[in-house]
């Protein structure tokens, strides 16, 4: 309870509970709009902080499981905040302009992206010495035309399993595209928008930089909390699978020389070994030959034996 009421006192000092003029709301705010003052309706910050952990609660989870978050922020005051805290946790974002198909046609958009790749490497490795002045001026200037839109992105290999959206209603292309591609929607919803259009409504001040900031942070330190705990597993995994592959040889070379062992005792009774029945004397004991019994019973009449 202290750590929300912490946060909400965060938020209030924010400006996060500032809306838009009654007269621009969405009556679909509705449930999310404490009162009105002057003319401008005031946010209720209880349902922001149960929504914003909510929603960073189920982040957390999808860091952890080693998908991408994809931030898209175009307005001026978010670019910044927005960019950086997407590259502290290494996850894609947009910033400059949504390309339409960005990730409806996100095909082509790597094809852009591998290209912007190339010419980066010819002008690092050399390649682009023997090119004209002019050519290689070219180069350089549709790679930065390429990386002002698409740098964000040159990592991000495969489509993102979700999207944080600072305003819903600036980034509608972007919010339809993952709509219609079945990616999971998180975003800042003002009171002049829709909160039914994305999975995760955060209500709050969407305009101010503070409030931004505040609300973007929150939601990368549970991201890299996601991150911190699937390195952690992985580590133990790892330690786990040492333990069984030492445990595995040991047992293997116990059995090698438990082979090897009952071979020599093979071996050795093959050569003369001692049958612990046989008489002393006898022949499996090394002893002398004993003579067989005289059998009288054959002898003929007359002979030395008859008297």
């Amino acid at each position: 309870m202290e750590a929300n009421t912490s946060l909400q006192q965060q938020l209030l000092e924010a400006g996060v509970h500032f809306g838009h003029l009654k007269k621009k709301w969405n009556p679909k705010m509705l449930p999310y709009i404490f009162a009105e003052k002057k003319g401008i309706h005031i946010i209720d910050l209880n349902k922001t902080v149960d929504h914003l952990q909510d929603a960073a609660a189920a982040m957390k989870q999808i860091a952890k499981s080693g998908k991408k978050i994809m931030f898209v922020a175009t307005k001026k005051q978010a670019k910044e905040i927005v960019s950086e805290c997407a590259t502290r946790v290494n996850m894609p974002f947009a910033t400059e302009r949504w390309l339409g198909g960005m990730l409806t046609n996100f095909n082509t958009v790597r094809k852009s992206v591998k290209k912007m790749q190339s010419i980066e490497k010819m002008l690092n490795d050399g390649s682009a010495e023997s090119l004209t002045k002019k050519e290689r001026l070219t180069l350089g200037r549709d790679k930065d035309k390429l990386e002002k839109v698409l740098g964000g992105i040159a990592q991000m290999g495969r489509l993102p399993s979700a999207l944080f959206l600072v305003d819903i209603s600036v980034e509608h292309i972007a919010l339809a595209e993952a709509k219609r591609l079945g990616i999971t929607t998180f975003g800042v919803v003002d009171t002049n928008s829709d909160p039914n259009k994305v999975d995760f409504a955060i209500p709050g001040n969407d305009d101010a930089t503070k409030s931004i900031a505040i609300i973007t942070n929150y939601i990368t330190a549970a991201i890299a909390e996601g991150l911190a705990e699937r390195q952690a597993n992985k580590d133990e995994e790892e330690v786990v699978e040492e333990g069984q592959n030492e445990n595995e040889a040991k047992a293997r070379r116990l059995e090698q020389e438990a082979q090897a062992e009952g071979g020599r005792n093979r071996r050795g009774g093959g050569r003369g070994a001692a049958d612990p029945n046989a008489p002393a004397g006898g022949p499996a004991g090394g002893g002398v030959k004993r003579r067989a019994p005289i059998n009288t019973n054959n002898r003929r009449p007359g002979g030395p034996g008859g008297r």
